[in-house]
């Protein structure tokens, strides 16, 4: 059975073409060419703004011309992720997805379901001639994925609408109103480099396995973060065993929990070091145990490198690595169960006399979102480290008092007999940035049931997409 096999067949056909073209953050020239080809072989109205968003306009269905315009809005990037034994080529290939029971999921990869269901569920509405609908006007931003310069360069004169449905949730009974913002933070310090201790031995150190996964929606888990795993491995057998540390590399995505680490020390007393390596690793694993099983923490003995960390640099930066926040910063006293603020080292490079590292802060209130940002760049500031920020982008408030709420809560009930979940979510949706060049737009958004985005653990469930797709297909016949 393939994916076209799957019901709706138009949406899952739509998504599998999506799915064969590289869409990287970024990088999405094809994508945007791709899309912009769809629209114009309809026969519709397409519209390519400066900075790649593509807009496509369809008339309403007989006896609909008078209905509100419905803006439908989904992103084109992906996060693109692989798992460190998976042979793939981002730049060139498309995403090989296959069906395992009630799930989609890929070979070794991100899936792209997160936000790629969404943009095959609009492609299929502009396509269909049978589908009663009100005016649409379809708007697919770039770039959301790492810093949302797409909804950020939206040209406001695009859309006449003032309703917007974003299909960019990722549970199947919930209604998200609200969303945090974020922030990206950048560190940045040179340190001097010496050659290895006479007599030493060198050791490459690997953290893989971690689950990893979506720094906002999943921080809240408890999931192991690799780079700080690493650094508590590092910190705890540096003084004590004369450890000279030559480079570290952590972390892919800013947005990603960061599943993987790697490390090459030398030390001069390679058996005590080993012999307190493997408690500190065993300490680690028997805390992770439940959460992190497929955790792998290996180390063997390897080529000598020519350079190593001064002794004074390696310490200031271990010490800030060890300092800086991450994970859950505060809950939210208002909603229960909401993270409200919080931090994700995403990424460490040690390298060739430079020491860099990013992660990314977001929180649902503007001065948590200060409060944490400074609390990362003190970390670093402390040991001399350049600190910078850039990609802030605002969160979106909740209206408890907005009328397609209103209708999309009554829908659901209608269609599948239960109330669905209203609720603000930690992840950044583009609707806050969307609502600055529309003030007065009200929104909503929703969507399939999507397992670990940012990961290749990423899944789709089947029937939540049949679902999502016969809700939304109400939901335009309702809007008046």
């Amino acid at each position: 059975m393939t994916l076209q096999d799957l019901q709706p067949k138009a949406l899952w056909s739509n998504f599998s073409a999506l799915n064969a073209i590289p869409r990287a953050s970024k990088k999405e020239t094809r994508v945007i060419a791709f899309m912009k080809n769809f629209g114009e072989q309809l026969g519709l109205p397409v519209k390519v703004d400066s900075v790649g968003n593509v807009v496509i306009k369809k008339p309403a269905t007989a006896g609909m011309e008078n209905r509100p315009t419905v803006v439908l809005q989904a992103h084109l990037d992906m996060v693109h992720q692989k798992n460190a034994d998976t042979v793939f080529d981002f730049e060139t290939e498309g995403i090989r997805s296959y069906i395992d029971g009630d799930w989609v999921k890929a070979q070794g990869t991100t899936l792209g379901a997160d936000n790629g269901i969404g943009v095959a569920a609009i492609m299929t509405l502009l396509q269909s001639t049978d589908i009663p609908h009100p005016p649409l006007e379809a708007l697919f931003t770039i770039d959301e994925e790492t810093g949302m310069t797409g909804a950020e360069g939206l040209d406001a004169s695009l859309l006449s609408g003032h309703i917007m449905l974003n299909l960019d949730s990722e549970e199947d009974n919930e209604l998200t109103i609200g969303c945090a913002g974020g922030i990206n933070t950048f560190t940045k310090l040179s340190y001097l480099e010496e050659t290895p201790p006479n007599g030493a031995k060198a050791f490459a150190i690997s953290i893989k396995g971690l689950k990893g996964g979506h720094s906002g929606i999943e921080i809240h888990l408890g999931r192991a973060n690799a780079n700080k795993l690493m650094t508590r491995l590092l910190y705890h057998t540096g003084k004590p065993f004369d450890l000279r540390l030559a480079s570290f590399d952590g972390g892919s995505l800013r947005n990603a929990i960061p599943r993987e680490a790697f490390a090459v020390i030398a030390t001069t007393r390679g058996a005590d070091f080993l012999k307190e390596f493997e408690r500190r690793k065993n300490d680690i694993k028997a805390e992770f145990h439940s959460i992190e099983p497929d955790l792998q923490i290996d180390i063997s003995e390897t080529e000598l490198p020519a350079k190593v960390m001064s002794i004074a640099d390696q310490d200031k930066a271990l010490q800030a690595l060890y300092a800086v926040p991450n994970g859950v910063f505060r809950m939210s006293p208002d909603i229960p169960g909401l993270v409200e603020t919080s931090s994700s080292l995403a990424r460490v490079i040690i390298k060739n006399g430079e020491f860099t590292s990013q992660s990314l802060q977001r929180s649902s209130v503007e001065s948590g979102k200060e409060d944490i940002v400074n609390a990362v760049a003190a970390a670093f500031e402390a040991i001399g480290a350049e600190v910078s920020n850039d990609g802030s982008y605002p969160g979106w408030a909740p209206n408890p008092d907005s009328k397609v709420l209103r209708v999309m809560e009554g829908l659901y009930a209608d269609l599948f007999g239960e109330k669905p979940h209203v609720a603000a979510c930690h992840a950044g949706l583009e609707c806050g940035i969307i609502g600055k060049h529309y003030p007065g737009m009200d929104m909503i958004s929703f969507g399939p049931t999507i397992k670990h985005p940012h990961s290749p653990d990423e899944k789709v469930h089947i029937p939540s997409v049949e679902k999502f797709w016969r809700y939304l297909q109400a939901a335009l016949q309702r809007m008046n």
